[in-house]
């Protein structure tokens, strides 16, 4: 049966706090999943949280600290001394401590990793910083199980079960030369069903998927998805086995990807949550609110350079947002598809289709949605003119915005920018304005003002 958090539980952790009645406590959280921890820590206060963390063991908090929420594990880190963080960091694989004092100031970086015992655990992580956090170097983490091809079968066993215990989950066993390029890996039914006289180069699958340390985390993503791998080894510059990426790594990179890429399409220029300073917030939220302001005035200006049309006819006024608004959305359609296309690099064929492609899909769309525009205006009564001059206009809006809306993005994915930021207030704004513009042109055109 799942664990459940209840309100009750909470009250009684939080009297056990107030109470300060650790055996009680310590037996209510003992056999509690290190996931469920965390939600309970995010349910208490920062007080009532930090000294959950302090009471526990650190191999059960290391493991909730990196399941919180970035913003709630800084608020408790802050409160923790530079020895107390480098307990729960003993307890972590590399690539998460790493992840974890990358959150901390330069100071406390480096009063953290004094306090760290295992020198070896502390060269890695050291490592591990040096690399961009979304490369498959900064994704690693630097424990594996790894054989010399020279070794004989018998004979990798022991030093394969001391390189296991520091270990969480072996996913593969990877074979390296004496100078510790990687080979291939070890299947462990051909080491269990092996001569005991055999060598490990005899055994050996030499076939093996793996990645550069400065490769994209979203190039690693692709390779691990179409090959469905558990794991990757990762190599330096020289060939040499440096680390691994598991699939779990791979998950939660994907994950803050897409939430980045949501704010950026929500127009948020970095990375924030909702518990933010008002600072920061305000900091990511206003570019391109600021944006979306030149727009719309630069559609009022369009819209004032047109004014003897909206004295002649004005019930032209009342169906500029219904331009607008399919300019918008349309744009926003095109991008997302496009934008989904090159995040999963299944985007194929030349501009030319893609253009052909694109106008041909707008037609349908736009001819569809014009008929119906005339059949609304043969309801109301209103004018046939002004009906098709309308279906017209949304025409070729539709057809703007479309093409717009795809070729945006890829013009920013070839400058190396990344694409997400197309399918937010930057492709509404500018169709709004070719949308205004496009309205008021066709019109004058057929109706003549």
């Amino acid at each position: 049966m799942q664990f459940q958090i209840s309100s009750e539980l909470i009250e009684k952790l939080q009297f056990l706090i107030e109470q300060q009645n650790n055996e009680e406590l310590l037996l209510h959280l003992e056999d509690v999943h290190h996931a469920d921890i965390a939600e309970i820590l995010t349910e208490l206060s920062l007080e009532e949280a930090t000294y959950i963390v302090k009471l526990l063991d650190s191999q059960k908090t290391a493991e909730a600290l990196m399941e919180l929420e970035e913003g709630v594990r800084e608020r408790i880190l802050d409160t923790l001394s530079a020895k107390e963080i480098a307990e729960e960091l003993e307890e972590m694989d590399t690539d998460d401590a790493a992840d974890i004092i990358s959150e901390l100031s330069p100071e406390r970086q480096q009063n953290v990793i004094a306090e760290l015992v295992d020198e070896e655990h502390a060269d890695n992580i050291v490592e591990l910083l040096r690399y961009d956090e979304d490369s498959a170097g900064g994704l690693m983490a630097k424990e594996l199980v790894k054989v010399n091809e020279n070794w004989s079968v018998t004979g990798c066993m022991t030093e394969m079960r001391e390189q296991a215990e520091n270990v969480t989950r072996v996913h593969s066993i990877y074979v390296v030369d004496d100078k510790n390029k990687l080979k291939g890996r070890l299947s462990l039914k051909d080491l269990l069903t092996a001569p005991s006289h055999a060598n490990i180069q005899d055994v050996y699958i030499p076939q093996v998927d793996y990645v550069n340390v400065h490769t994209e985390g979203e190039e690693v993503a692709r390779v691990m998805q179409k090959y469905d791998l558990e794991a990757i080894p990762v190599v330096d510059e020289m060939g040499r086995l440096v680390g691994r990426i598991t699939i779990d790594d791979i998950v939660d990179f994907i994950k803050e990807e897409a939430e980045k890429d949501y704010q950026m399409a929500s127009g948020i220029s970095e990375s924030v949550e909702a518990d933010d300073s008002l600072w920061r917030l305000t900091r990511a939220r206003l570019p391109w609110l600021v944006l979306g302001l030149f727009g719309g005035l630069g559609s009022v200006y369009i819209m004032k350079g047109f004014e003897e049309a909206l004295e002649q006819f004005p019930i032209l006024f009342f169906f500029t947002p219904l331009i607008a608004a399919m300019a918008g959305n349309v744009g926003v359609q095109s991008s997302a598809i496009i934008v989904q296309g090159l995040a999963n690099d299944n985007l194929r064929g030349s501009l030319l289709q893609r253009l052909i492609k694109e106008v041909g899909l707008s037609l349908i769309n736009g001819v569809a949605l014009g008929i119906l525009v005339i059949l609304f205006g043969l309801i109301v009564g209103q004018d046939q003119l002004v009906s098709i001059t309308i279906a017209a206009s949304l025409l070729s809006v539709i057809i703007v915005a479309a093409l717009v809306g795809t070729f945006v993005p890829i013009i920013l994915n070839k400058q190396g920018i990344d694409p997400a930021i197309a399918t937010g207030p930057f492709i509404t704004t500018s169709n709004d304005i070719f949308g205004i513009f496009l309205f008021f042109y066709i019109s004058k055109l057929v109706l003549g003002f």
